[in-house]
């Protein structure tokens, strides 16, 4: 007697290797709806993204990063910064010199602006107590 082999499952899914994993149901294409929904939640993502950065902008209208330093001796310290704020405004940074023990050695109020741009450098020295291993803008306040 002789019997007929088992069938293994799966082994009618000659086509498709993955089938006894992830099953058979092929997928359904998006309805109208399912599309206007998909549009509707990108387009919400995006003005909900712009709301934050205009919001980001009004709270910090001005901000500042140090570009570089140069420490050419003990008794000073030069700074390159940048300032991005709105063109045509002004504003105060306070510079910092700081040692390696990171104590403040040395600060300095720059007035800054107006610009035609929204970003500006500026270069300035900052006098020292002594020895300073680095620069740092801790702040700048708009005046106008």
């Amino acid at each position: 007697m002789s019997e007929s082999p088992t069938p293994t499952p799966g082994s009618d899914r000659q086509t498709d290797p993955h089938a006894d994993r992830y099953g058979t149901r092929p997928r359904r294409a998006l309805g109208t709806r399912g599309r206007v929904a998909v549009v509707a939640a990108l387009a919400a993502a995006v003005g909900v993204t712009a709301w934050f950065a205009v919001e980001q902008t009004r709270s910090e209208p001005v901000t500042a990063e140090v570009v570089g330093f140069d420490v050419p001796g003990p008794e000073q310290i030069e700074v390159t910064f940048q300032v991005h704020m709105p063109p045509g405004s002004t504003a105060v940074c306070t510079v910092e010199a700081l040692a390696s023990s990171y104590a403040q050695v040395g600060t300095l109020d720059v007035p800054v602006g107006p610009a035609d741009g929204t970003t500006s450098t500026y270069a300035v020295t900052v006098s020292t107590s002594e020895q300073a291993t680095t620069g740092v803008v801790e702040d700048c306040r708009a005046t106008g």
